[in-house]
């Protein structure tokens, strides 16, 4: 692996870590203050594909050009994308953040039997196998503990986890198929097709949301953080995506919430008893060492450094 393919994958995990991190909390601090997440949902998107565009016009980044056949393809991304924040935020309505992290933790299990089935990859290895039986176990552990038991809440988690499961898988495949001038181009077309779509969603089952919410200072700035860091959050998981496999990118996503928990524990009162956050540690432990899976009939170290697929070279921003 060339010290440059090194770095970008470093940067892409690094940079996705931390917006994972912290967008979990954000984003319950925000329908927190500001209880109106379909409306969030179209700001974060709206706001993210205008600022890229904009800088894309100003030079200051490379962004595809408006084109039918990106367009065509990103639809799903966006409705598939679009369909699991919705059912995140939904979630995040009715239960606590570990309940949330918990389920997600789990995800691993059923991603890396569907990375094989359609992606490609090998059957995890036996340690690897072990991880993932560990974070069933853990949020099996987790589930038994939870003082805070919401049954709406946790049938909004099942239905994200369903939606989630898909969505890494489709997005993982659709970001090796189609080709951009950079991954700017993913965000803006992702986000371009979440705004249409999500303000039509606003528009035909929350159209009260114009005229009845009520904005103050401190929602205002909690909106204006989370879309901040949807932008930086879009970028990194695409750049994250195309990287690792979507069992390995899932896990990564896991391991960091480790920071969640500690940044959640400190604002909120309703959050896990010390036997469930024991639980949600073993979770993300198991998450920890976790090794991708190789691509069928290629070595494990041109697996996991292979270079960013589908993305061309540099090209002037598109105007």
């Amino acid at each position: 692996m060339s010290p440059c393919t090194r770095s970008v994958h470093i940067f892409a995990i690094v940079g996705y870590g931390t917006c994972s991190s912290l967008m979990l909390v954000l984003n319950k601090l925000t329908v927190h203050l500001l209880p109106a997440p379909s409306l969030v949902l179209l700001l974060q998107f709206a706001s993210s594909w205008t600022v890229v565009k904009a800088c894309g016009l100003c030079g200051l980044i490379t962004v595809d050009a408006l084109e039918w056949s990106k367009l065509r393809a990103f639809f799903f991304v966006s409705l598939a994308f679009l369909a699991c924040v919705f059912a995140n935020l939904k979630s995040l309505q009715f239960a606590n953040v570990e309940t949330f992290i918990v389920f997600r933790a789990a995800t691993p299990l059923v991603i890396s039997v569907a990375d094989f089935a359609f992606l490609g990859r090998e059957l995890p290895g036996l340690r690897s196998a072990a991880c993932l039986l560990a974070l069933a176990a853990g949020a099996a552990a987790y589930t038994l503990t939870d003082a805070a038991f919401e049954v709406h809440g946790y049938l909004w988690v099942a239905a994200w986890f369903t939606i989630f499961c898909f969505d890494q898988l489709y997005i993982k495949h659709m970001v090796d198929s189609t080709a951009v001038e950079s991954n700017w181009g993913r965000v803006f077309y992702t986000n371009l097709w979440a705004s249409v779509l999500s303000g039509a969603l606003l528009v035909s089952t929350e159209p009260h949301v114009f005229t009845q919410t009520i904005w103050t200072p401190h929602s205002i700035c909690a909106l204006a953080a989370s879309c901040t860091l949807g932008v930086g959050i879009s970028y990194f998981a695409f750049l994250c995506r195309a990287a690792v496999s979507a069992t390995c990118f899932t896990v990564i996503g896991n391991v960091c919430k480790v920071l969640t928990v500690l940044i959640n524990v400190l604002i909120w009162d309703k959050h896990a008893s010390a036997q469930g956050l024991c639980a949600l540690g073993l979770c993300l432990l198991a998450a920890a060492f976790y090794k991708q899976a190789p691509k069928r009939g290629i070595s494990d170290d041109a697996a996991n450094y292979a270079p960013v697929p589908q993305q061309l070279a540099p090209a002037p921003a598109a105007v």
